[in-house]
Parts: structure tokens; sequence; C-alpha cells
């Protein structure tokens, strides 16, 4: 296990970090690259655990404190777009990810985002921070892969013990499989819930109400990574104002800017943070 300087952090993210093969060439993806990238933008210090060969290349990732189980695998996925939605694959999955690789120093950390790909991360590390705000992101818990490489969606036996710990998640619709069912027993458990709809938005549960919130028509380039950075803008937000409702507004914005750039372009510059962030009065 490789850890880079040990320094306290304000936004802390667990999960692995990805291979993506995409048509251009093998990219860095990962709800840890992509949410990493995101907390860096909005400000804050981050750090990562995570699992991977020591030949995937991280130097987009400079600006973040790492703490790394190599391995002799890296979890690679392959995405294919189709009109009926996308086909996913994946291959050589990395180790998975307890509290033992969590640096003492970063136990305490302000936020912390458990954010698996493919059932990675333990679900008992949701109840390992008593002294944080904790989100997740439960896509891959409700991800496996069966005999063809073929990611499909799997029951999550979980999801109860996980959501009544933590402060908030954000799932889409495509990782429930449109099921409106799971969402209400979900909502049931949880305080905060957001649920993205691609390029229609997203719906905020909370105290026992639903709202919407729309997302600005854009000229999508490549929807990868959108989930992730509204997530991590979403908990951000919602940590610092304690109103989903603007958390949701921020987020939703910041979201749809970024389809709009492939790969890991797509974290938000500084003039859209700018241009998002509006204060809030007592």
């Amino acid at each position: 296990m490789q850890i880079y300087p040990l320094q306290p952090v304000d936004y802390l993210v667990i999960g692995h970090l990805t291979r993506d093969l995409t048509p251009e060439g093998p990219r860095l993806g990962g709800t840890a690259a992509y949410s990493g990238l995101t907390a860096r933008a909005l400000g804050l210090k981050v750090g990562v655990v995570t699992a991977c060969d020591p030949d995937l290349p991280l130097f987009e990732l400079e600006e973040l404190a790492l703490a790394i189980r190599y391995s002799d695998t890296t979890t690679t996925f392959e995405n294919i777009q189709t009109p009926a939605g996308r086909i996913q694959h994946v291959f050589h999955p990395a180790p998975s990810l307890d509290l033992s690789m969590v640096p003492e120093v970063w136990r305490n950390t302000p936020i912390v985002h458990l954010g698996p790909v493919l059932q990675e991360v333990d679900p008992k590390l949701a109840r390992a921070f008593p002294n944080s705000f904790v989100g997740v992101t439960p896509q891959g818990w409700l991800r496996a892969a069966n005999r063809d490489n073929r990611v499909t969606f799997t029951e999550w036996p979980e999801a109860r013990y996980v959501l009544e710990t933590v402060n908030a998640a954000v799932l889409s619709m495509e990782d429930v499989q449109g099921n409106e069912d799971l969402i209400e027993e979900m909502v049931s458990s949880i305080r905060v819930l957001a649920v993205t709809e691609g390029a229609s938005g997203a719906r905020i549960y909370w105290n026992g109400d639903v709202r919407y919130f729309r997302a600005p028509v854009t000229q999508e380039v490549d929807p990868t990574g959108a989930g992730d950075i509204f997530a991590t803008a979403f908990f951000i937000r919602l940590y610092q104002t304690r109103d989903p409702w603007e958390a949701a507004r921020f987020a939703t914005q910041l979201a749809a800017a970024s389809v709009t750039r492939p790969g890991l372009m797509a974290i938000p510059t500084p003039e859209e943070v700018r241009q998002n962030l509006v204060e809030i009065l007592p």
C-alpha cells in the first residue's frame, strides 16, 4: 500500500479508480476520479482511498492525496452507448476497500463519500465515520458482472443498513432500472435522497416532500461522470447550507455543463462554479 503525504483533508472519497476503454483509447475514470476532482474544483482538500495497478496513469490527480493499495489489476470498464441505453462490460476488478485502508488522519474528515463502482466498498464503512457527513452513491452496490463480463443490475441487501446511517444518497434511475418501488423503499430509509434523471434533471426527497429540478438544455458530448459530479456538488453544498433544495439547484447546473466535455475535462471550471454559487441568506 502506498500513501502520499498524509495531511487532513476536507473531502474523502472511497472507491476504485478505473481504466475506462473508449474509442479514443483508455482513460482514467471511476467515481473516485470524477468526485475527487470535482471536490478539488470546489476548493476542498481531497483524499482518495482506492486500489489499482501501479501502471495506471494518475497525473490528472496530482492535486489529490492518494492512499492506494497497489494490486495486479485495475477495475476496467468498457461503455457502449446504444439507442436503447448504455451497455457496460467490466474486466480485472481490483481488491475490495475497507476501514483498514483509511489512514487514521482521515477518519474524522468533514465529508466522506462512499463511491463504489462494482461492489468494492465495504458497506460497514457507512457506520465508520460517526463524526462526518457521509454521502453515498450506491451505483456500485447495485451492480454485478455476469459470465460474459457484462454489468447487470443486482439486489442490494445492505441497503437499509447503509441508508439509515448516512446523511444523503445520490443515484440514477438507470441504477435501479427505472424501478419506482425500489426508490420508494430507499426513501423510507434515508434523510435525503437525490435521484438523477439524465437530461431531465433530478428529483430530491426530503422530509416527506419531493421537488424536481430541471436541467438546462445543453449539447451532450459525453455523459460519463455527470452523476458523480452531481453527487459531489450536492454533498458539498448540502454540507455547507443544510438545504437540499439549494444543493440540488447547484448540482444540477454543474452536472448539465459537464456533459458538454469528454472524460475528465467534464470537471467544473472555476467560472462555472462562480456563476452557480449563490449565498444563502439566513
